[in-house]
C-alpha cells in the first residue's frame, strides 16, 4: 500500500500525488491544459528564442514557437492568416542577432515583390489572428507537443467581424486534434446555424454567483426549428444556462463549493 505524501496549506497538494500511480493521470490531463489571453504587444516584440515547445500564455514566444512547427503546419497557419488578413502573404521565424521576430510579407499595389514588415509594424488584429492560430495548430498531430485542451479568451477581439467564419472555421479544425474551449461576447463569432445546440454552454451571475451550463430548453427549441441563430439569441440577451442542469450541479457540489 502506497504511503500518501504529506500535504501542506501553501501548496498544491496534487503536484505531491502525482507520484502516486492513482494520481498521475489527472496531474498529466491538467498540466496539459492551456490556456491563452494573447497579447499583441508580446508577439509582435523581439524575443529571445526559447526551447521549449508550446505557446507561452501571452504569445511571447510565438516565433519560436513558430519555427518549430512543422512546415505543413506553418503554411497551413498562413493559409488562414492571408483569408483573415487580405493582402498578407507568408509569416516567418527572422533571426536578428540573440534575438528572434515575426516578419510578414504582404503585397502592395503598384510593387513587383511583396513588402517584408516586421511584426512591431503590423496591428494588434493582425498579431492577435497570428497568435490564435498558432495557439490553435500548436496541437496539430505532426507537432511536437500536443495540449489536450487549448482555451482561448475571446479570439475574436480587434479582429474585423466579416472574419469571424474563417476563425471558427480554424477552431473547428483544430478540435480534430485538441479539446478547444472558447469564452465569447461576439454574436458574430456564434452567428453560424452549423453550431450545435449542445456545443454552446450559457453563463449567467445570479447574487455574485456564476453559473454555467447548457442552453435553457426554450434557446435549445428556437435553435431546433432555426427560428434564430446562437448568435441572434446572445443580441436579444435570451442565451441562458439550464435552471435545471445548475441545480443538479449545485446539489452534487454542495453550498460550500458556490
Amino acid at each position: 500500500m502506497p504511503v500518501a505524501p504529506a500535504s501542506f496549506p501553501d501548496r498544491l497538494y496534487l503536484v505531491a500525488a502525482s507520484g502516486l500511480r492513482e494520481f498521475r493521470p489527472v496531474y498529466d490531463a491538467l498540466s496539459s491544459m492551456e490556456v491563452y489571453n494573447l497579447n499583441p504587444k508580446e508577439i509582435g516584440a523581439m524575443q529571445k528564442p526559447d526551447a521549449g515547445g508550446l505557446l507561452r500564455r501571452d504569445g511571447s514566444n510565438a516565433a519560436s514557437v513558430f519555427q518549430k512547427l512543422p512546415v505543413e503546419t506553418r503554411q497551413r497557419i498562413n493559409s488562414y492568416l492571408a483569408r483573415i488578413v487580405k493582402g498578407m502573404g507568408d509569416a516567418e521565424t527572422k533571426i536578428l542577432g540573440s534575438q528572434e521576430a515575426i516578419e510578414f510579407r504582404q503585397a502592395v499595389r503598384g510593387q513587383k515583390h511583396p513588402w517584408r514588415f516586421l511584426a512591431s509594424s503590423m496591428s494588434d488584429g493582425t498579431l492577435r489572428a497570428f497568435g490564435i492560430l498558432v495557439s490553435l495548430f500548436q496541437a496539430d498531430e505532426r507537432s511536437p507537443s500536443l495540449p489536450l485542451l487549448i482555451g482561448l479568451e475571446e479570439p475574436e477581439m480587434a479582429l474585423h467581424p466579416a472574419a469571424s467564419g474563417i476563425l471558427l472555421a480554424a477552431l473547428r479544425e483544430a478540435s480534430n486534434h485538441a479539446q478547444v474551449l472558447v469564452t465569447s461576447h461576439s454574436p458574430d463569432l456564434l452567428d453560424d446555424e452549423e453550431i450545435p445546440a449542445e456545443a454552446i454552454l450559457a453563463v449567467d451571475s445570479v447574487e455574485g454567483v456564476t453559473q454555467i451550463a447548457g442552453i435553457d430548453e426554450a434557446g435549445r427549441a428556437v435553435l431546433k426549428r432555426k427560428l434564430s441563430t446562437p448568435g441572434e439569441l446572445l443580441r436579444q440577451n435570451q442565451l441562458a444556462p439550464e435552471p435545471v442542469a445548475i441545480a443538479t450541479m449545485e446539489v452534487r457540489c454542495g453550498p460550500q463549493n458556490r
